[in-house]
């Protein structure tokens, strides 16, 4: 469980890939997190998981998405604009 004020290390989707591609070559989960510098290595295990069930689909971060996605329809939506039992005047 994340404890509160604990920042989180972010991998790119490539170096999730990577190391995806170096644990099915046979490498160890100790030898890839070394070469490519990755602090927990039971994330590893996770992404191969995913990866098993999913394809690289899995290996996508979905956190970031759905900020980005909250934020476009937040920004789509203009102040009073459909909302219901209220007129235009009403909220102006």
């Amino acid at each position: 469980m994340a404890k509160k004020g604990q920042t989180f290390q972010y991998y790119s989707f490539d170096i999730k890939k990577k190391a995806v591609a170096m644990r099915l070559d046979g490498m160890t989960k100790k030898e890839v997190a070394a070469l490519l510098q990755i602090s927990d290595i039971g994330r590893l295990k996770i992404w191969m998981r995913k990866y098993r069930e999913m394809g690289e689909a899995g290996l996508i971060d979905r956190r970031t998405k759905k900020i980005q996605e909250s934020a476009e329809q937040l920004a789509d939506q203009t102040p009073g604009q459909d909302v219901p039992g209220y007129t235009q005047q009403d909220i102006s």
